[in-house]
């Protein structure tokens, strides 16, 4: 069975959206390091609408400007990118197609088809319902030190909560976190009095 990942940007307060107005102050090796190493070990890249419209407007002509991020362009154009859409789109950027069908279920098909890796790149409600159907295998938050205040936030109001699991975390010169998780099993019943026989104990 494929591995799915995605990758988001998100500041301290759990915004994700609009990271172009925001995150790049904070860009630098380490998280093109751990950008690179999500996107480019993956053949698939699942995209939304918005999210591939952004990809499809920068990446194209920075592959065919031949500069320093080039080959990354070219390893995005060579992935199969799929966009998931309710609307008919046509595509210009080669290796595109839309998903078919409701996302759930083509994304369990696509899973469970024969190849490597797939990535997701922002995509916010795919993200969500990946999360909430149990399809998504890590989350991977870039977590800037700074408080955005205004915009979409990665978790909306819901009754259910989404446990995780922390797989791995680093920690950028830039201050960023690189927090990596996976799902959890459900978290059970809690409450002060099984909490608090770990608090700390005074001193006799």
């Amino acid at each position: 069975m494929r591995k799915i990942t995605a990758g988001l940007f998100i500041s301290l307060d759990g915004v994700v959206e609009a990271p172009d107005q925001w995150h790049f102050p904070y860009f630098n090796d380490e998280m093109g390091a751990a950008v690179g190493a999500m996107l480019g070990t993956a053949d698939t890249v699942l995209f939304g609408r918005k999210t591939y419209d952004s990809f499809a407007g920068a990446w194209p002509e920075r592959e065919a400007a031949g500069g320093e991020d080039a080959g990354f362009a070219k390893t995005l154009g060579d992935a199969r990118k799929i966009v998931a859409s309710s609307r008919k789109l046509e595509f210009i950027w080669r290796n595109s197609e839309q998903l078919e069908g409701d996302l759930v279920d083509a994304v369990t098909a696509l899973k469970n088809e024969p190849g490597g890796d797939i990535a997701l790149s922002g995509s916010i409600s795919v993200v969500r319902q990946l999360l909430a159907a149990g399809l998504l295998d890590e989350l991977h938050l870039l977590v800037h030190p700074l408080a955005v205040r205004k915009g979409m936030r990665l978790f909306d109001e819901g009754e259910t909560a989404v446990p995780l699991r922390l797989i791995s975390s680093e920690a950028f010169r830039t201050g960023v976190l690189h927090l990596v998780y996976a799902p959890a099993g459900p978290t059970g019943d809690g409450t002060y009095d099984d909490a608090k026989g770990n608090l700390p104990q005074a001193d006799e």
